[in-house]
């Protein structure tokens, strides 16, 4: 900004108090645009990406407690199953976007809405069966639902057109599918999902459900969205505990994960064919997280098998709480409890985000997505 002259001196003459006074407006003309200019960011799926929507929930998915939270900047509980940032909050710190807020939460509302909205809810799935032992989640279909309520709201704010465009011009992030395995198919021996289908069978099943939800959104005016496949589901200290001798990926996890996500790569690569645009881009998140397992120490780890909080092998029995054995230096780890990766894991993961090749993003990275809107 411009030093301001005093109003009061006599020196200043009406032409130096013009030119000043037009430096000023358009200084500020500038900042406007480039905020109304800014992406908007829009977020959906399950715990990898719910940052507090479970906390307004009678629910047992939840991460409200010690010592979820420790190396946030509070360093207390939000919701979210990390010890610090999550998936969505890094991506905006690297856009440049403010975090989006929780959908539920009671702050979303004037000019926050501007920003976008979290609707991610820890335990769910594609399909509406999974979690269902978490009993009160925000299934997809619901999220659905609470965005088109979004718009509505929006709407109020800025206009209908303006909140088209808004949307239309938005980044959208989606990740599915993990819970589909491990809280459904893998759930129990003898599940009634592993029953009725093969693996490759419930693969093709969850991505025929799968198609409808990125129709949907793409119905409801997205345009660009980020889908991440499912993580290397079998190298997870939970599952490390429960199947594994020797500390292993279990295989039958992995080769659910194989075949989802090569699947979900074909839906992507037919739903850009079909709307003659790239719309969607594929996330390889299983490659992301496979570098650091297969080899953690080359990124700083100490360990890629046994997560930071946790009891029982691997630290993967039961959910994080104050009463279980807590790593004193998590950037060190992985793995921050049997499910989920502590932030400095998914910083890495974000940096292959955005500027990972197309072995992990397809058909572009993020960085490219970001340079595509300030040309438009």
């Amino acid at each position: 900004m411009p030093t301001l002259v005093s109003m009061s001196s006599p020196r200043v003459s009406v032409t130096t108090l013009t030119v000043a006074l037009v430096v000023i407006t358009c200084t500020l003309g500038t900042v406007a645009s480039q905020g109304q200019a800014a992406r908007a960011f829009f977020v959906f799926g399950d715990s990898l990406a719910d940052n507090g929507n479970n906390n307004h929930l009678a629910t047992t998915a939840r991460a409200d407690s010690p010592p979820y939270g420790i190396d946030y900047t509070t360093h207390r509980p939000t919701g979210r199953f990390s010890n610090g940032l999550n998936l969505p909050d890094i991506i905006s710190e690297k856009i440049g976007s403010e975090p989006t807020l929780p959908y539920l939460s009671p702050e979303l509302t004037g000019q926050k809405l501007l920003v976008g909205a979290n609707f991610a809810s820890a335990g769910i799935g594609i399909l509406n069966d999974t979690g269902i032992h978490f009993i009160n989640i925000i299934r997809m279909s619901r999220q659905l639902e609470l965005f088109q309520a979004y718009q509505r709201r929006l709407s109020a704010l800025i206009g209908e057109a303006q909140a088209r465009r808004l949307v239309n011009s938005s980044l959208v992030l989606v990740t599915l599918g993990g819970n589909d395995f491990v809280n459904n198919y893998f759930l129990i021996p003898f599940s009634q999902r592993s029953h009725q289908y093969s693996i490759p069978d419930y693969c093709g099943y969850l991505i025929s459900e799968y198609s409808k939800i990125l129709k949907r959104l793409y119905e409801l005016g997205a345009r660009r969205v980020m889908v991440t496949g499912t993580g290397p589901l079998g190298c997870t200290p939970a599952e490390l505990a429960m199947r594994s001798r020797n500390g292993e990926c279990a295989s039958e996890l992995q080769q659910a994960a194989t075949v989802f996500n090569s699947n979900l790569v074909q839906l992507i690569q037919q739903l850009n064919r079909e709307l003659k645009a790239d719309v969607f881009v594929f996330a390889n998140a299983f490659q992301m997280n496979m570098d650091f397992i297969n080899n953690p120490q080359s990124f700083g780890f100490v360990t890629s098998k046994v997560a930071c909080c946790g009891q029982g092998p691997y630290n993967g029995i039961g959910q994080c709480n104050s009463l279980s054995h807590l790593c004193p230096n998590r950037s060190i780890y992985a793995f921050w409890d049997a499910f989920h990766p502590t932030e400095r894991a998914l910083r890495l993961i974000v940096q292959q985000i955005m500027t990972g090749s197309t072995n992990y993003m397809n058909p572009m990275n993020l960085s490219t997505i970001v340079a595509m809107a300030s040309n438009n």
